[in-house]
């Protein structure tokens, strides 16, 4: 069974607000591979682990079908609750009443998806239950495509960006110590995600660099919904916001601003895994 990080109703719902969706660049790769494979006209697409569905809206702007899952019922209700399209539904009535889905046990028919995804979750599942799970429904010519943001993290503002980002990553570096140790799969930029995959014709890759437009605010609120900030909020709750808060002050000061709406250039590497079933 997949590692649940994210159940708590309070905590989804500061991953719907703040997690942004794929970047230009990672957006680019994966549609570039598709279409590169003949799969760019994909019926049904599934996303495994959608969370609030930052990832499945992407994919709906350009398949017919895409259905959401994921093991977090609050999750699962974000989802639901957040910008609709008329293309997308998230899993309900299977495996259990409340609609929520383990990436280990997809209610679809062997061969049947075109393309199975799964944005900055795949480190959280059962891998090799997974990698079962993904070769039974993906079709003979279907694609997968799994991606992760890694801690390669920066901020680019005006002239300040290097002060700006030391100030990040002094926050950031902490958070990090109360990672999972499933957190090491990110680190080790999916290669075991890469090598459990049962399809030959694959590839991993680890340089895809994204900008992506956030607010103070944003950037803040990001690392609140990141689990290893939650696991130190659990662990040492007073200190946990105190530093958010003293980070907040530090960058405003290093920004030279008052507002913590001002925009910054959150800068980020996504590694991506690619593979193709074959026909």
């Amino acid at each position: 069974m997949a590692t649940q990080m994210f159940e708590a109703k309070g905590h989804a719902a500061i991953y719907q607000k703040y997690r942004f969706a794929p970047g230009k660049e990672l957006q680019r790769t994966i549609l570039s591979y598709l279409r590169e494979k003949g799969t760019n006209a994909a019926e049904l697409v599934v996303d495994v682990g959608c969370g609030s569905g930052q990832g499945t809206r992407f994919l709906a702007e350009h398949f017919k079908k895409v259905v959401g899952t994921d093991i977090s019922e609050a999750q699962i209700q974000e989802a639901r609750e957040g910008p609709s399209m008329p293309n997308v539904s998230y899993l309900a009535l299977f495996p259990s009443p409340s609609g929520v889905c383990p990436a280990e046990e997809l209610p679809f028919k062997d061969a049947s998806v075109d393309l199975l995804t799964s944005f900055t979750a795949a480190h959280w599942f059962d891998l090799e239950k997974f990698m079962r799970e993904a070769k039974r429904v993906v079709r003979p010519g279907g694609c997968v495509a799994i991606s992760t943001y890694t801690v390669d993290m920066s901020l680019r503002y005006g002239k300040c960006s290097e002060k700006l980002t030391q100030v990040f990553r002094e926050l950031w570096d902490l958070v990090l110590t109360y990672s999972h140790q499933r957190i090491k799969l990110v680190l080790e930029d999916y290669k075991e995600i890469f090598e459990a995959l049962p399809f030959p014709d694959k590839k991993r890759i680890t340089d895809i660099l994204d900008k992506i437009p956030m607010t103070v605010t944003g950037v803040l609120g990001y690392l609140e919904s990141s689990s290893p900030y939650q696991a130190f909020l659990k662990s040492d709750p007073e200190a946990a916001k105190s530093l958010l808060q003293e980070t907040e002050k530090r960058m405003l000061e290093v920004m030279g601003v008052s507002s913590r709406e001002t925009p910054v250039e959150f800068c980020v590497r996504h590694v991506c895994v690619l593979g193709c079933k074959a026909r």
